[in-house]
């Protein structure tokens, strides 16, 4: 094994390491399998990456960190990979006219860097720490993009992947209307030694001082989000700042991107059929800029992700008057519970497709929040109001794109995953960032009360 130093690691075993590997192999291989012929490079546009591009890029990850860092092997599996793959050195716009292999040279190049990763484990107890980080790291990578697949099936109208995941039937729970009061008190944000594996942007783990907040049980409704749009909200400036204006206008929105009006009502496309809009489910594919707008129309705010990690994480007292030492991983406990496919573990959370789409708002109590939010994770990636910017003491790691490139771009904090995010990836202190105008992203928002003085 190459020498390799890597941040300060729980040791796993090395069949957690290979099992969620190949997991995440067969999620990427089903959300795929159908991206031939014009959809294996697709239009090029500045929020997707073309399918046979992406995927090979998912092999060169593993093979350029594990294969060729961690083990200094000297050549990559393919040839011409690090010229073809490489996203830190080939321009988005580049992706789609460059000699890549077919798909069955593609998959075939996945496949020999996934046998020499696995081959390279030890034989049972506990991978080191240098093969710990790694290969989590690698793998996180890999879910990260196979949910980047299911937004681009969105975003150009492709049919819904055939996925092996049971139907979470979440119709019929309805709303959930209220808001948890959550008390103030100090708060450690970011994610410490406990989580097994923590991205850069997650450290350091540092005290802030929360203020008492009320922050609403569920994410804002279809129909909810409908009330702002049917008053006229998307041609009111008032409710808009200047680049959300600037935003809308450029898009020339008057709804949500992926809504329409027929003579039944609004109703939304999901990948590439026209449903009726879901009064009841979270909306979705909005971007910052219409969280705000809306906001501001209801008389609400965004929460700080401090404000949103508080109040997934933490469990107040009997008196619910002060916040109890400590913090959850998730919110319903300490532990995700591996088999996602178990109706035990179904009743917490929609993650890792269970469901091609949000449930409604009032489904997966079990999943709850200590102070009674619901769906804090899974369902819908939730919009906040905070920057995303570097922790105190941050340090970029070995993937050194990850974070820092971007703290410029005043892209926004993300919390809690979506339908789509894999359950590897999330837990309360995971921070995702986007720019404020993206709205292919499966992500809708919550919302506080306005403290009056």
């Amino acid at each position: 094994m190459g020498s390799l130093t890597v941040p300060p690691t729980q040791r796993v075993s090395a069949q957690h390491l290979a099992d969620m590997l190949t997991a995440t192999r067969r999620r990427t291989k089903a959300l795929c399998a159908d991206l031939t012929g014009q959809r294996s490079l697709g239009p090029r546009l500045a929020i997707v990456n073309p399918p046979l591009w992406e995927v090979g890029h998912v092999g060169f990850f593993h093979d350029h960190f594990a294969l060729h860092t961690l083990y200094g092997l000297p050549e990559y599996q393919a040839p011409q990979a690090q010229t073809l793959y490489d996203s830190s050195k080939i321009p988005h716009e580049a992706r789609w006219t460059l000699p890549l292999p077919d798909w069955a040279g593609t998959w075939a190049y996945l496949d020999q860097v996934l046998a020499a990763m696995l081959t390279r484990l030890p034989d049972g107890g506990l991978a080191s720490e240098a093969q710990s980080y790694v290969y989590q790291l690698t793998t996180l990578h890999e879910a990260m993009h196979a949910e980047a697949f299911l937004y681009t099936r969105q975003t150009l109208g492709y049919p819904a992947p055939s996925t092996p995941t049971p139907a979470l039937d979440g119709a019929g729970a309805g709303g959930l209307p209220g808001d948890a009061q959550i008390p103030g008190g100090n708060h450690e944000l970011g994610s410490d030694a406990s989580v097994p594996f923590r991205f850069d942007n997650e450290k350091q783990p540092h005290e802030v001082t929360v203020a008492p907040f009320a922050i609403s049980r569920a994410p804002v409704t279809n129909a909810e989000y409908a009330a702002f749009v049917d008053a006229g909200g998307y041609q009111d400036r008032r409710y808009w700042d200047d680049a959300g204006w600037a935003w809308r206008e450029a898009a020339q929105l008057e709804a949500p991107v992926y809504w329409r009006h027929s003579n039944a009502g609004w109703e939304q496309r999901r990948f590439a059929q026209w449903l009726p809009l879901a009064p009841h489910e979270p909306v979705v594919h909005v971007s910052w800029h219409e969280a705000q707008a809306w906001c501001r129309w209801a008389g609400r705010r965004l929460p700080t992700e401090a404000e949103w990690e508080v109040a997934a994480s933490r469990v107040p007292d009997r008196s619910g008057q002060q916040l109890l030492p400590g913090k959850r991983r998730y919110p319903w406990g300490d532990h995700m519970r591996d088999d996602q496919a178990s109706n035990e573990n179904r009743c917490l959370t929609n993650l890792d497709e269970a469901r091609l789409g949000p449930v409604d708002v009032a489904a997966l109590a079990d999943g709850d929040s200590a102070p009674g939010c619901r769906q804090m994770l899974g369902n819908i990636w939730e919009w906040t109001d905070s920057l995303f910017a570097p922790y105190p003491g941050f340090v970029a790691e070995l993937y050194e794109d990850y974070s820092a490139p971007w703290f410029a771009e005043r892209r926004r904090v993300l919390r809690g995953g979506s339908f789509a995010t894999s359950s590897h990836l999330i837990h309360n202190g995971y921070r995702n960032f986007f720019t404020p105008d993206r709205n292919d992203v499966p992500a809708g928002f919550r919302t506080c009360a306005i403290q009056t003085q």
